[in-house]
Parts: C-alpha cells; structure tokens; sequence
C-alpha cells in the first residue's frame, strides 16, 4: 500500500470511531485536534497533529501552540510531545493516530502533574492583588435641584453661557419715553439765585 492509500483508510477510521465526538475535530483531511480533557478541566488540552505527505513511514508533526494551551508551561508542553515522541517510535509505520490520542487521555493526570503548581502560583499573584488598597474614588460636588435648575437656565447643553449674555441692548438704553423724561423749568431771580420747577404737565 502508498503512503496516501494509508492516509485514507485511517482517515476513515478515525471519522467512524470518533463520529460525534466533540473532542475530535478534522481540521482538514492530514491535520487533526483532540482535546484531552473537558473544557472546564484545569488540565485540559488540545493536541494539533498534521501529517506529512509519507505518514505513516514518517512521524506526524505534533504541536502544543494553540492558543487554548496557553496556560500550560513550555516544561509540560515538552514533557507530553516527549511522550507521544516515544509512542510515535514504537508505532512508525502503522496507522497510529488512534493509539496517540488515547495515550494521551489515559496519561493526563500524570502529563499534567505539575500543572497544578503553575495554577497555585497565578492564584496566589491574584490574591495579592486583591488585598492592595483600593483607589479613593473623588466625590463630585452636589447640587440642589434649584441650583442645577439655575445652572440649566443660565447656559446650554454644553454648559456654556450663550453667546450675548453680556450684550446690551442698544433700542432700551437709548430710547426715552414721556415718562423718562421730565421736562425743567429753570427760574433765575433778580437776586442771581435760581431753582428748579418741574414742569405741571408733567
């Protein structure tokens, strides 16, 4: 058998065996993910496995870089691909996909062993955190409703005084009606002292 007719029989083995599975996913016919591990599993991770064009008589590139294994440390990273290296050994030149990824669920918890350490650390970073004081937040000034309401007539939506507010009106400064304006009879006398008499019409 050529390398790709192998390609494709374990190719559809792998889809019958993990046919709804969630934890299986084919992210094109040589390149596959498998969780190990739930989602809410603090150990959990996704192994990325591609083959190259003469898998199975050439070991599969297996990766840890996605983005859901950034929690995990570079040592375990290195210790679980150091794993699997060992069981792609002891398989080359056999469909082995199957065997890695069970390998891999039935050695989590020892894989993942030191994982924990690394979760206490983050944990305890936090914590520390949490007992720094907490920033004074500044108190605005509070205003009585008639002085917002004084403020709101005064100005605009921006808060601003409208434009003319200090203008003057030109018409009423200078226009003199018969009231503002009262009419003086000025009266000298033969003795040179003078006085003032408002006129009667007025």
């Amino acid at each position: 058998m050529t390398a790709n007719e192998d390609q494709e029989m374990e190719l559809e083995a792998l889809r019958s065996i993990y046919e709804g599975d969630e934890c299986f996913k084919e992210v094109s016919p040589v390149s596959f993910q498998f969780r190990i591990g739930e989602h809410d599993d603090s150990k959990a991770f996704i192994l990325d496995i591609s083959w190259p064009e003469m898998y199975p008589e050439t070991a599969p590139e297996i990766s840890l870089d996605g983005f859901f294994n950034k929690k995990i440390s570079s040592e375990t990273k290195q210790l679980i691909i150091s794993g699997l290296e060992e069981q792609v050994e002891a398989n080359l030149g056999t469909a082995m996909m199957y065997t890695l990824f069970e390998w891999a669920k039935d050695n989590q918890e020892a894989l993942m062993e030191n994982h924990q350490a690394a979760v206490t650390a983050v944990t305890l970073t936090s914590n520390s955190d949490l007992n720094a004081p907490a920033k004074k937040k500044e108190k605005k000034e509070q205003l009585t409703k008639s002085q917002k309401r004084k403020i709101t007539c005064r100005t605009d939506n921006k808060g601003e005084l409208p434009r003319g507010w200090d203008w003057v009106d030109v018409i009423k400064v200078y226009s003199f009606t018969a009231v503002d304006f009262v009419p003086i009879i000025f009266v000298v006398l033969s003795d040179f002292s003078f006085y003032f008499i408002r006129h009667p019409c007025y």
